[in-house]
């Protein structure tokens, strides 16, 4: 224990100088107004920023691309529930209530549940990252192809789980979204697959254009295929743009739950946030719903809260692989690996030892930076409402538009523009037929990774599939899915299920 007071004495004395503070607010500003604007993603505009850090101090320079990706995880649930568009594809999940709650004229205590859960879940995530990082290097170690395999077949098993309507069509979309991930370049072999002589598509289909195609242009579609008065338009009345004390009663344990799943999941390589704020949605479903509560899908509170929370303090703990193991759990994480070998640090298990400065520096920045958000971003509420005020025929081509150009910046390609078009026209057929689409999108992420996963378990076991049960962690994931799987199945539950939805009118 005074280990980590110590440690943490030394992170805020380094924290604390005007400069770093400085480089974190302009990280936490920068980050809030990149998730605010859909497309440009926390991963583009670090590697746009990584060669202005040259010049920084190391210290500096991560601190600021920290503040980026968390500042983006707050502002990515700001047009997730404003416009129907996940600016951050963890946001994916808020969406689903969010939006909702927008249309209902609840747009303010909507985002400030988002603010204040992430702020909480920020905080203990970082206080966990601060004391779990030594021992937990240990765990991360044990972690193998095969573990990884089963994790993600859990991951996907419980996106079944989480989607509305029939399972049958939350199959489907999972299976299209695997489908789709296999387009691109074979991992082992090297041949492009499915890229029918396209050069662009032999880097595999871009997830941000899909992402926005389906939900951003398919939303529009569907409201211009709608006479001019039934758009939705967000003339809604804004009622207050706190939470009532009903909501925060309902809020306050979506957002433990949300929090300790998060920090447990983000730990893990492989979308920690992303794969958290789906699990904490599931898990906020699962819980009965209180007398006079509304459902999921139409607006609850804790659909909110809890998948923002997880996919805070998921962007948190993702720090513990890559600043003890050195091995980046996502896309962000390998731009600050990079930043940090730019700097002559060697990311892994030494720098804890060889510069406690930069590690312990870096953690109580996390603290200040959250805060800054918290600070930055409640009065800003007012403002991001108003946007909404602004007529739907001025509001749709200024989406399209940014939409365009957010696409267009990750890649410089033209080719991505029509994509995000013709998927705009699938996300469209998806919602006339009433299929969800996250489950697709959950399905596109996780498939290339388990594909590579069960190929190299495979390898490395010279093809005996009996490695996915032999070692216990993998065996107990499977277990766990498989567990997950029947009870779905079970025809009391499965009615049951369907009676939730039925009142979501999926």
């Amino acid at each position: 224990m005074t280990d980590l007071i110590n440690n943490l004495s030394l992170g805020f004395a380094t924290a604390v100088s005007l400069q770093n503070i400085l480089y974190a607010f302009i990280g936490c500003l920068l980050g809030t107004l990149i998730g605010v604007l859909p497309g440009i993603g926390p991963t583009a505009t670090i590697a746009m920023l990584l060669p202005a850090t040259y010049a920084l101090p190391p210290v500096a320079a991560l601190i600021m691309l920290a503040g980026i990706y968390y500042g983006s995880q707050y502002g990515g649930s700001t047009t997730a529930i404003l416009v129907n568009l996940p600016g951050e594809s963890s946001s994916v999940v808020t969406v689903i209530d969010g939006h909702q709650m927008a249309k209902q004229g609840r747009g303010g205590p909507a985002l400030a549940a988002a603010g204040l859960g992430s702020f909480f879940a920020g905080c203990v995530g970082t206080l966990i990252l601060a004391a779990f990082a030594p021992p937990l290097t240990e765990i991360a170690f044990k972690f193998g192809p095969a573990e990884y395999f089963s994790l993600m077949i859990l991951g996907l098993i419980g996106a079944v789980v989480l989607a509305s309507g029939s399972l049958l069509k939350a199959i489907c979309m999972i299976m299209v979204g695997l489908l789709l991930g296999l387009v691109g370049t074979d991992v082992n072999s090297g041949v492009a697959r499915y890229s029918f002589d396209i050069p662009e598509l032999t880097d595999g289909l871009g997830f941000i254009a899909i992402a926005m195609g389906v939900f951003g242009y398919g939303e529009i579609i569907a409201n211009l295929a709608r006479p001019e008065d039934e758009r939705e338009v967000f003339t809604a009345k804004v009622s207050g743009l706190m939470p009532t004390k009903e909501d925060f009663r309902r809020m306050l344990p979506a957002v433990l739950r949300g929090t300790a799943l998060g920090s447990s999941l983000g730990i893990l390589p492989g979308g920690g946030a992303l794969l958290s704020a789906f699990a904490a949605y599931t898990l906020e479903k699962k819980i009965k719903l209180k007398p006079g509560e509304v459902t999921f899908g139409k607006g609850n509170i804790r659909g909110v809260a809890g998948p923002e929370a997880a996919n805070n303090a998921g962007a948190q703990t993702s720090f513990i692989p890559m600043l003890t193991l050195g091995i980046p759990p996502n896309p962000v994480m390998a731009l600050m690996v990079g930043a940090m070998t730019i700097h002559n640090i060697q990311p892994g298990p030494q720098v804890m030892t060889s510069n406690p400065e930069l590690f312990w520096g870096l953690i109580a920045s996390m603290w200040i930076g959250n805060l800054m958000l918290v600070i930055l971003n409640l009065p800003l509420i007012g403002l991001w409402i108003k946007l909404l005020t602004i007529p739907y025929r001025w509001l749709f081509p200024a989406i399209v538009l940014f939409c365009a150009i957010g696409v267009y910046s990750t890649n410089n390609n033209v080719f991505d523009i029509w994509l995000v078009a013709i998927f705009g026209v699938v996300g469209y057929t998806f919602i006339k037929l009433g299929c969800e689409p996250a489950p697709l999108l959950l399905g596109l992420i996780l498939g290339p990774m388990m594909e590579e996963n069960l190929r190299r378990a495979l390898l490395l076991s010279r093809g005996d599939w009996s490695v996915f049960v032999s070692r216990p962690i993998s065996a107990g994931l499977l277990v766990a899915a498989l567990i997950l799987l029947l009870i779905v199945l079970l025809p009391s539950i499965r009615s049951k299920r369907e009676e939730a939805f039925v009142e979501e009118g999926g």
